[in-house]
C-alpha cells in the first residue's frame, strides 16, 4: 500500500505524521505523555489550579524527568509542535497538558492509513 505523504496533512488536519512519529520516538517524551495522561497521579498539586484542566508546570515535569530544564523544554516544544501537547502561560509559568483530540485523530490515522 502506498501512502501519499503530501496528502497526510489533509488527512489529519494540522498534524504532520512525520513530525508526530519523530516526537514519539524518544523514551522520555513518551514517558512525559504517559505522566500527563493522569497528572494527578504523577505530579504534586500546584498553585495554578487543576492539572487536568490547565496542565502541569514545566518545573514539575523537569523534576520528575530528572533532566535539565533546557532538555525538558526542548522535548515539550517538540511534542507541542507535533500537536500532542497544549501550552498555557500563566504569568511567568508555562503549563502543559495533552491534546486528547490529537491522540484520537492519530489513532484514526494509524487505523486507516497504516
Amino acid at each position: 500500500m502506498n501512502i501519499d505523504i503530501s496528502r497526510t496533512r489533509d488527512i489529519i488536519g494540522v498534524m504532520n505524521p512525520i513530525i508526530v512519529f519523530k516526537a514519539l520516538s524518544n523514551e522520555t517524551r513518551l514517558q512525559i505523555l504517559h505522566w500527563l495522561k493522569e497528572p494527578e497521579k504523577h505530579f504534586p498539586s500546584q498553585e495554578g489550579g487543576d492539572s487536568k484542566k490547565i496542565g502541569v508546570c514545566v518545573g514539575h515535569i523537569q523534576e520528575k524527568a530528572g533532566l535539565s530544564q533546557s532538555t525538558v523544554s526542548q522535548y515539550l516544544l517538540m511534542l507541542q509542535r507535533a500537536g500532542l501537547l497544549e501550552a498555557t502561560r500563566h504569568g511567568q509559568w508555562t503549563y502543559y497538558r495533552r491534546n486528547e483530540r490529537a491522540f484520537q485523530v492519530l489513532a484514526g490515522y494509524i487505523q486507516e492509513q497504516l
